[in-house]
């Protein structure tokens, strides 16, 4: 059993059975490892499983599974497994502790060389033979769960592993793997998973060994997962002797990649030619200075990543975990309009028509008005590559395109009344829609850090702001520009003009409007707190920029939405899993947790009037909470997707491809979907996923052919 906890270290246990846990090597979604020694001084590194998953019966099959696993793979390319009790409070597992770096860790020191490369490749090769013959499949074979070894590589980590025979299965919706190493099959049918997707990752490691990027590289992990399951892989500085191998291995069909088997005899002919001395490989392992040693057993060792798969940051970063925390929050959520891939919760809060989709009439459901679907390509001069976003406001249709910062279009028939240039090139991901808010059009040209303020009518700009770097949340005729340093500014609409400033929140503070428990506006901040374990929600007045009041909550929280008197928030860890949704009653100041039957990464999310929260994960899993419980999931089939947007009892999507997909908001249920729209190009997707608008019976949605293209929200099975 597992007891005592140390005075020093509160929360860490002092033992696991009877070995002695010494030190924190690493943290993961599923556990905590440690040093640890036996009592002949064998180093050992021990993983324990987090308290709160120690009481979940599943989870507890799921880490008994994991050992199983282990324990059928321990040899010569593996870390041994020494002993293991799934069945005690904590459970807990031990297993040899190899002092050597990982492979990515020496890949950030220099990549490898031909010779060293096609060395690995044997071994990996071998690697996998070995566990595939034990009836494993890795399912996250990545850089940092390899370890050169002086006598040769290791393969860590089976906490997402799964025995051939196993009688547990891939639950519905969950990422399994990490997106820069995953094959097409993982994103697309993971329950159908076999050894083929063990020999795709070693095709990726291979790249990230020689070149130190990924074969599907991206800023992105949506852009990685669709280049993944529908790209070609970029092969770029490989020993020419290696492309053809790799390129095979990286195959899209499953049954036309080489088993481990095959690899082995083709490697070994690579690895050593005729005439070559045949000496073991021996890489030449990195050694720290004394002060790195405690990051690098952090970053070596199996940090648990458990069954919802490794850390969707990817390889490469290179960050300890505090670094990971800060990048996700501040690089995922900062935005500086709403209707982009994230941060779709930003917007009016006056409750008006004006404040976008979410206060459209719904009652639109039953119109009988007639109505002709159209499309209409939206581009400005010397326009590239990129899909647009829109927003509702005052009865029209106010989109960013290709080479402009804002438009005008006639929601019946897509007429465009106006245009304004964008004022810089908008670079991956950078998508925004124009905002209408206190009777004008603000639109900030992607990449260019200027906002403007333009006549509805005319499109003419009134005035204009440099707010590099600057989130813009509308709120009943006033802009509130917040920096990431955490300085407020509250902008009269009309003209511009500074009301106030103030310094609330910090670095990575995340704003959003909505009304406060009488209707009246409000302003509401995230801020997370420096050790990222805590969160503090404000409700700011837009009078005079004055806290009314805050709460601290654990968690890494992301706001969705203010909604009948609760703000609802998204609860993440440091590698982007969401596993919760959170609801702070706005009267009350209540904290309530409803936990996701299985977590999603990257997930982006909206709240129904009813304050059902919709969620989409970056493995295209559609999952709707309600206040007590996770009431539906639907896996789409999509790699990834937009922000979902809600209305009239149907949730609307987009897909990379331009699709549109609509899905009943009650059972989950699929309703209809549109055509792909990837225009001449049929190797173009969308840089940046943007959610659909719906207002008055229509839904609105951009696609990567330049268009914007609206349908009849009633009839999606007609689409």
């Amino acid at each position: 059993m597992v007891h005592a906890r140390r005075a020093d270290n509160a929360g860490f246990p002092e033992y696991a059975g009877h070995y002695r846990l010494e030190s924190v090597l690493g943290s993961g979604g599923m556990g905590v490892v440690h040093l640890a020694a036996s009592s002949s001084g064998l180093k050992l590194a021990v993983k324990v499983v987090h308290a709160q998953h120690a009481v979940d019966p599943e989870f507890r099959a799921r880490f008994r599974q994991e050992v199983a696993a282990a324990r059928r793979v321990s040899g010569a390319f593996t870390a041994p497994v020494v002993d293991a009790d799934p069945d005690a409070e904590r459970p807990w597992m031990a297993t040899l502790f190899i002092d050597a770096p990982t492979l990515s860790e020496r890949v950030r020191e220099r990549v490898l060389d031909p010779g060293e490369l096609t060395r690995l490749a044997a071994g990996l090769a071998e690697a996998l033979r070995d566990i595939h013959r034990a009836g494993v499949v890795h399912r996250d074979l990545k850089p940092s769960n390899v370890l050169m070894a002086p006598d040769g590589v290791r393969v860590i980590d089976f906490g997402i592993s799964r025995p051939a025979d196993s009688d547990l299965r891939t639950e519905t919706g969950k990422l399994i793997g990490t997106p820069p190493f995953m094959a097409p099959e993982q994103f697309q049918s993971p329950r159908e998973v076999g050894t083929a997707a063990d020999v795709f990752a070693l095709g990726a490691v291979l790249v990230h060994a020689a070149t130190g990027r990924g074969p599907f590289d991206s800023d992105s992990h949506y852009l990685v997962a669709y280049q993944v399951v529908h790209g070609e892989p970029d092969l770029t500085g490989l020993p020419e002797p290696l492309v053809p191998l790799v390129a095979q291995c990286l195959a899209k069909d499953p049954a036309r990649r080489p088993t481990a088997d095959a690899l082995i005899a083709r490697m070994r002919a690579l690895a050593y030619p005729t005439g070559e001395d045949t000496q073991a490989f021996v890489p030449q392992p990195r050694r720290p200075a004394p002060a790195e040693v405690d990051t690098h057993r952090r970053e070596r060792v199996d940090t648990g990543g458990g069954d919802a798969g490794g850390p969707v940051t990817g390889e490469g970063a290179g960050r300890p975990v505090r670094g990971r925390v800060r990048t996700a929050w501040a690089a995922g959520l900062v935005v500086l309009l709403a209707g982009g891939a994230v941060g779709g919760y930003l917007g009016s809060a006056t409750g008006d028509d004006s404040a976008g989709p979410a206060a459209s009439k719904a009652a639109h459901a039953g119109a009988t008005k007639r109505f002709a679907p159209w499309s209409v390509p939206l581009a400005g001069p010397g326009a590239g590559k990129g899909t647009g976003a829109c927003s509702w406001g005052s009865a029209a249709l106010y989109c960013s395109g290709r080479g402009l910062a804002a438009a005008r279009l006639d929601p019946a028939n897509g007429a465009v009344g106006w245009t304004v240039p964008a004022q810089a090139a908008p670079g991956p991901g950078s998508a925004r829609a124009p905002l209408y808010a206190g009777g004008l059009v603000l639109a900030a040209g992607a990449g260019s850090g200027v906002l403007q303020a333009l006549d509805p009518a005319t499109g003419a700009r009134l005035w204009q702001r440099d707010l590099p770097g600057a989130q813009v949340v509308a709120e009943a005729g006033h802009v509130l520009a917040a920096g990431s340093d955490g300085t407020a500014t509250l902008l009269d609409a009309a003209t511009g003009t500074p009301k106030w400033t103030r310094r609330i929140g910090g670095t990575g503070s995340v704003w959003w409007g909505g009304p406060d428990t009488s209707g009246k506006a409000a302003l509401y901040v995230a801020t997370r707190e420096p050790d990222g374990s805590r969160t503090r929600v404000a409700a700011v007045d837009p009078g005079d920029g004055t806290v009314r009041w805050q709460i601290r909550t654990a968690g890494l929280l992301q706001p969705v939405a203010t909604v009948r008197g609760s703000a609802y928030l998204l609860e993440s860890d440091a590698q982007g899993r969401t596993d919760a949704v959170v609801r702070v009653d706005l009267a009350t100041r209540s904290v309530r947790r409803v936990s996701l039957a299985v977590p999603l990464y990257e997930a982006q999310a909206t709240a129904g009037p009813d304050g059902v929260v919709y969620l989409a994960g970056s493995a295209g899993a559609l999952a709707a909470v309600g206040p007590e419980r996770e009431l539906w999931r639907l896996e789409t089939g999509l790699a990834v997707s937009s922000r979902p947007a809600v209305d009239g009892g149907r949730v609307y999507l987009t897909a990379p491809d331009g699709r549109l997909l609509a899905v009943g908001a009650l059972d989950g249920r699929l309703l209809g979907q549109t055509k792909p729209r990837m225009g001449g190009d049929q190797g173009s997707f969308a840089a940046s996923l943007t959610a659909p608008v719906v207002a008055d019976g229509t839904v609105y949605a951009a696609a990567p052919d330049g268009s914007v293209f609206a349908v009849d929200a009633a009839n999606p099975a007609g689409w």
